[in-house]
C-alpha cells in the first residue's frame, strides 16, 4: 500500500471542494482533489444546479411563449416539436458535458492532481483511498478539506423506484412529461421544479406543512409567488402534512393527515437533505456529528480538529454553490495563514423558479423583530418600458432602507433576471450606500434596473410624509 504526502488533500469535487484546491494550488501548494464518481463536479454539476438550471431555461422559454400568447407558435416550431422533455435533456447534457471539461481543464492548469477513489480517514492527517479495483492507497496532508456534499433525503417509508416515485436527483432522469405530479415539499427544489414542470403542461400539485412557501423568504415575495403559480395552473395545499405515500396501479397515491387521497402519475418527494458522511470514518480523525447529524465548523469553515475542514453543502445551510465557493476559498486561505477579509457585505441567494426570486439583506419580518424603524419603497417592472417589452407585467422590486441613515437594509425581488439585478443592491450595501445614491443614478434605458431608481424615490416620497 502506497504512500503519497500533500499540503492539502480535498474530498469532494463540487463547487467548495474546486474552490478550495484551487486557491491552495495558487498559493503554490501541492494539492489533491479526491472524488469517488466518475464525473467532476459533484451534485452542483451532475444532478443538482447546473442541470436543473438548463432544464428550467427550457421551461422558461415555453413560459415566455405563452404569456405573450405565442404558444401556438412554439408548438409548430420544427426544433420544438415531438418529445420535448428529450429535447430538454438533451440540451442539458451538453451544458454539463461542456462545464465538466471546463472543470478539468481548470483543475489540471493549476496543478491539481485528481485523485479517483471513495476517501476514509485512517487518522486525522492520513485517509485511505480505495479505488475501483477496491485497492487501498494511503494520503497524507497537512490540511484536509471535506466537500463531499449532500444528498436527497429519502426516508424508508416513500417507496421510491425513479420511475413514478423521485427525489430531485432521479426527477432529471424523466424522459417522458408526465400528465400529473405531485411535489412535496416548500422550500427551493420543490417550488423550482414545481414551477418548472407547470409550464411545460404538467398539472403540478405542491403539498407542503407550512403555511408559506419558503418560509425565510419576504411574505410580500412569498405571497407573489403563490399567485404566479395559482396562474400556472399550480394548486398549492399548505398547511398540510402527509400521511403515506403509495403506489396505485400506473399512479401514485398520497394520503394526507386527515385522510384525503392525492392521485398523480408521479410525486417528487423534495423533504429536506443530508449531509454525505458515510466511508468518511470521521471517528478515525476525532470528529462527530450533531444531534442533527452535522459536524459544526467555525466561520472559517474549521472543525474541532483544527487541520480539518467542511465546506460546502456538508457543512450545513445556505447550501448555495456562490456561498460554497466561498467557504472553498476561504478554507483555504485560513488553513495556509492567508488573511481572508470576506465578502464586504452581505451575501446574496436567488431562487430560480418561474419567475426568478432573489434578495439580499433582511426581510421586514427581521427588521420588526429587532424593533428597526425603517421605510419600504417599492416598484414593479411593469411600470418599466423594458417590463413591458418582455411582458413580465407581475415582476417587482422592494427596497427597505433605515429611516435615520436611509441605508439600504434589503432588497428583495421578484421576475425575470432576479438572480442578476440582486447584484446592484448587494454592491450598494457593501459600500453602505443610502437610497439617495439609487434614487440620483443614471440607468440605462430600457432596463429593469430603473426599478431600483423607482423604488428609492418611493422611499424617500414616505420619508417626506
Amino acid at each position: 500500500m502506497g504512500r503519497t504526502r500533500y499540503d492539502m488533500l480535498v474530498v469532494g469535487s463540487g463547487p467548495a471542494g474546486q474552490a478550495a484546491a484551487i486557491t491552495a494550488a495558487k498559493l503554490g501548494r501541492h494539492v489533491g482533489i479526491i472524488e469517488r464518481k466518475a464525473s467532476l463536479g459533484g451534485v452542483s454539476l451532475q444532478t443538482g444546479t447546473i442541470p436543473s438550471k438548463a432544464l428550467r431555461e427550457a421551461a422558461f422559454l415555453v413560459s415566455r411563449f405563452a404569456a405573450k400568447g405565442m404558444r401556438e407558435t412554439l408548438t409548430r416550431a420544427p426544433s420544438l416539436s415531438g418529445d420535448f422533455l428529450r429535447e430538454a435533456m438533451a440540451r442539458k447534457d451538453v451544458v454539463v458535458h461542456n462545464k465538466e471539461s471546463a472543470l478539468l481543464s481548470q483543475l489540471l492548469r493549476h496543478g491539481v492532481s485528481i485523485i479517483p477513489g471513495q476517501a476514509g480517514f485512517k487518522d486525522a492527517h492520513t485517509l485511505e483511498v480505495k479505488n475501483v479495483h477496491g485497492q487501498l492507497e494511503e494520503l497524507a496532508a497537512e490540511v484536509i478539506v471535506l466537500a463531499t456534499g449532500s444528498r436527497p433525503r429519502r426516508p424508508e417509508s416513500v417507496p421510491f423506484d425513479k420511475q413514478r416515485v423521485l427525489d430531485s436527483s432521479s426527477v432529471l432522469g424523466l424522459r417522458r412529461l408526465p400528465n400529473s405530479m405531485i411535489v412535496v415539499g416548500g422550500g427551493v427544489i420543490a417550488c423550482e421544479f414545481a414551477t418548472i414542470f407547470a409550464p411545460l403542461g404538467v398539472k403540478v400539485t405542491i403539498v407542503d406543512s407550512h403555511q408559506q412557501l419558503l418560509a425565510y423568504l419576504d411574505a410580500d415575495i412569498a405571497e407573489a409567488l403563490l399567485n404566479h403559480m395559482f396562474d400556472m395552473g399550480i394548486t398549492s395545499r399548505l398547511d398540510t402534512r402527509v400521511g403515506q405515500i403509495t403506489r396505485a396501479a400506473e399512479q401514485v397515491q398520497l394520503t394526507t393527515d386527515d385522510g384525503e387521497n392525492l392521485l398523480a402519475d408521479t410525486l417528487l418527494y423534495a423533504l429536506g437533505r443530508q449531509p454525505n458522511y458515510d466511508n468518511l470514518n470521521l471517528a478515525r480523525a476525532g470528529l462527530s456529528a450533531d444531534d442533527q447529524g452535522w459536524v459544526r465548523v467555525n466561520q472559517q469553515q474549521q472543525t474541532p480538529v483544527p487541520n480539518i475542514y467542511i465546506v460546502g453543502d456538508l457543512a450545513g445551510r445556505p447550501s448555495l454553490a456562490s456561498t460554497a465557493m466561498e467557504q472553498g476559498r476561504r478554507a483555504a486561505r485560513h488553513a495556509f495563514g492567508e488573511h481572508s477579509g470576506g465578502a464586504p457585505g452581505p451575501l446574496p441567494q436567488a431562487i430560480y423558479t418561474i419567475p426568478e426570486l432573489s434578495y439580499v439583506g433582511e426581510t421586514e419580518r427581521e427588521l420588526q423583530q429587532r424593533g428597526a424603524d425603517y421605510v419600504v419603497g417599492r416598484a414593479g417592472y411593469a411600470d418599466t418600458a423594458r417590463g413591458q417589452i418582455i411582458g413580465d407585467y407581475h415582476g417587482a422590486l422592494k427596497l427597505l432602507a433605515d429611516r435615520a441613515s436611509r441605508r439600504l437594509l434589503g432588497v428583495h425581488i421578484i421576475g425575470e433576471a432576479a438572480s442578476e439585478l440582486v447584484h446592484i443592491g448587494q454592491l450598494a450595501m457593501g459600500c453602505q450606500a443610502d437610497i439617495d445614491y439609487l434614487a440620483n443614478n443614471v440607468f440605462n434605458y430600457p432596463t429593469l434596473a430603473e426599478c431600483y431608481q423607482a423604488a428609492a424615490l418611493d422611499c424617500l416620497d414616505r420619508l417626506r410624509t
